[in-house]
């Protein structure tokens, strides 16, 4: 399709981190309209995740974050499949963020099923609860987009959090 223009790919690039000939793509299908091509690439990306869930995972970080002064520390375990990805700048600050996610909501587990009746943040796994930067997407979104990004599987495989005083 004729009439898709280099700032338009920039832009959509800009706000996704997508790739060039990806971005093209995605504004072609959506008739050049940016909120229907972000759209896509979010939902080609999901696609993408569900394909590489499966791959083994068994590189990656620990992740240290104190919070409060002192009073909070959490460990979280990241892992994706090759040491190449786990020591770039996105895996470091996807690891960050969900150590940030743990101490801010300290949730009983990574995934597994809420309570029924239960909606305080606390008692949703982590994969579920709403992200603390931009409560429009949640922590599994996320990771989503990291594993999009990154083009392998991304796992959170555990946490630890302690907390002064707390049992």
């Amino acid at each position: 399709m004729a009439g898709v223009t280099t700032e338009a790919i920039k832009a959509l690039r800009e706000k996704t981190g997508a790739g060039v000939m990806e971005s093209k793509r995605a504004l072609e299908a959506s008739s050049r309209n940016l909120a229907r091509a972000e759209e896509l690439l979010r939902e080609w990306g999901l696609a993408r995740a569900a394909k590489r869930a499966g791959r083994v995972a068994a590189q990656g970080l620990v992740e240290a974050y104190v919070h409060a002064g002192g009073r909070i520390g959490v460990l979280v375990e990241v892992n994706c499949e090759t040491d190449f990805v786990a020591r770039t700048d996105e895996f470091k600050r996807l690891a960050h963020d969900l150590a940030m996610q743990v101490a801010a909501t300290n949730p009983r587990s990574v995934a597994g099923e809420a309570g029924a009746d239960s909606t305080a943040e606390e008692d949703l796994p982590l994969l579920e609860q709403p992200f603390i930067k931009d409560p429009s997407q949640t922590v599994q979104d996320l990771i989503n987009e990291a594993i999009r990004k990154l083009g392998e599987n991304v796992v959170v495989r555990r946490f630890c959090r302690y907390e002064l005083g707390a049992e």
